[in-house]
């Protein structure tokens, strides 16, 4: 038997397999599809301090592996969510993280104190990067800013903090050891690549917003790639893994690379079974790769260049 559980500072988890902020709904839409138990934890979709109608369509366009998203965060609310999906997402039987947006700072730090006096929460994981908000990608660029909502929300919940981080920077390092200092849990690498899509016949981007979010498996290279280089300049920073999981083998090479657990996200559309199914694989290939636990095997990618 491998032992499969893992620690993201204060939170503990089963295995290291969970699933996406904005890919699983309210988790509830999955439950004929994935044996939620069986998970490391979920995350429901983000939720903001006021419903929000998210962007106008067309909002959605796939693109050559992957997929283009401007939802602009469609969800019912914060109170919402506390009287109506949380009572359900206690029942799941695993970890539950709750995913939060804010406008500005202040805004992070009402939700997460409103989040901390909740039971039944397993963890906030705080959306610092969504591209398709405003302020939202201003926030997570800024070191500092993201130093300073991490620090204020940690103070005012008692849950651990997860930082998701915004690929669209110069040196994710920089920022992912901004959170860290600021007593982050755990980051979460990486949010979506901002991009766009284009009708070169209509003479406009696809996409009502004009650019979106790129997820899937056209950004895992840039996904590994930061995940490598915050596990080298913040060693002990623990790494949520995310961008174009889609088979136990992506998995892997995201624990090798240095995350501790990894969130299948786009995957899900096409698969909703998938999170479920790695939960059964991660096992046999962490066999192969001649480790009993999976911590043995976490971050231990070595460096060509000696």
């Amino acid at each position: 038997m491998v032992s499969m559980r893992v620690s993201l500072g204060r939170l503990e988890l089963r295995n290291p397999v969970l699933v996406a902020s904005g890919t699983f709904g309210y988790v509830r839409e999955m439950a004929g599809f994935v044996r939620l138990a069986r998970l490391g934890g979920v995350i429901p979709k983000t939720v903001t301090a006021r419903p929000r109608a998210g962007n106008p369509t067309p909002r959605t366009v796939e693109t050559a592996s992957g997929l283009l998203n401007a939802i602009g965060l469609d969800n019912d609310g914060i109170d919402h969510f506390r009287a109506h999906h949380l009572p359900y997402l206690r029942t799941v039987g695993t970890a539950v993280v709750a995913n939060i947006a804010g406008e500005d700072e202040d805004q992070f730090v009402r939700m997460a104190a409103d989040l901390g006096e909740e039971p039944g929460i397993a963890a906030v994981e705080l959306n610092l990067s969504c591209p398709n908000v405003s302020h939202g990608l201003d926030l997570g660029v800024d070191p500092s800013a993201v130093s300073r909502v991490v620090s204020r929300c940690r103070e005012a919940c008692p849950h651990p903090i997860i930082a998701k981080l915004t690929p669209n920077v110069t040196d994710v390092t920089k920022v992912a050891r901004a959170a860290y200092e600021a007593g982050a849990d755990a980051v979460s690498l990486i949010n979506t690549v901002v991009g766009l899509a284009v009708d070169w016949r209509r003479r406009r981007p696809v996409l009502a917003n004009d650019v979106g979010g790129l997820s899937g498996p056209a950004i895992k290279p840039i996904a590994l790639r930061m995940v490598w280089q915050v596990r080298r300049a913040v060693p002990g920073l623990p790494i949520i893994g995310i961008g174009g999981i889609c088979s136990a083998d992506d998995a892997m090479e995201f624990l090798l690379a240095g995350a501790s657990a990894v969130q299948v996200g786009t995957a899900t559309f096409a698969d909703p079974t998938l999170a479920d199914r790695l939960v059964d694989e991660l096992p046999a290939k962490l066999t192969v790769a001649g480790v009993a636990d999976v911590n043995e095997f976490i971050g231990t990618l070595r460096s060509n260049k000696g």
